[in-house]
Parts: structure tokens; sequence; C-alpha cells
């Protein structure tokens, strides 16, 4: 997945409750600034599992499972691994 796709997910996520026109009426932040700081804070949430010393080396998997959660729960997708249906 490109930077572009992985944009385009977080403006859609975001904009997922506002009537959406040729602008959108309801957002004053520009959308930059708004996938900005949601990046920051799934980043952030990233390095938490990350440093979350409860889960020992073999629970890798678990560690990486809450990383692409973050991400599908942002808009973006897990990717084909991450496809079980």
């Amino acid at each position: 997945m490109d930077k572009y796709r992985f944009y385009q997910e977080l403006v859609a996520r975001l904009a997922e409750n506002e009537k959406v026109e040729v602008t959108l009426p309801g957002i004053k932040t520009p959308l930059e600034e708004m996938v900005e700081a949601r990046c920051f804070d799934i980043l952030w949430k990233i390095k938490e599992v990350i440093d979350d010393e409860s889960l020992n080396d073999p629970e890798c998997f678990q560690k990486i499972e809450s990383i692409i959660q973050l991400l599908e729960d942002a808009g973006s997708s897990g990717g084909v691994r991450h496809d079980f249906g």
C-alpha cells in the first residue's frame, strides 16, 4: 500500500459522518492537520503495544495483531496477511 492510499483511507474514516459535497463543511480544521494528529495518536498506541512488558517474546504474534487492529480501527486495511475471510 502506498502513502497516498493510506492517506485516502484515513481521510475517508474522518469524513464518514460528514455531509460530503465538494468540501467537508463540518470540518474546520484542515484535513492534513487532522490526518497528522490521527497518525501521531496511532503511532503512540503502537509504541505502547511494543513497550508492553506484560507480553513476552512468545507473544510477539499478539503484539503484531494489536498493531494491525489499531491500523484497522483507524480505517486502514490489515493487508493480505490479515485477510482471514
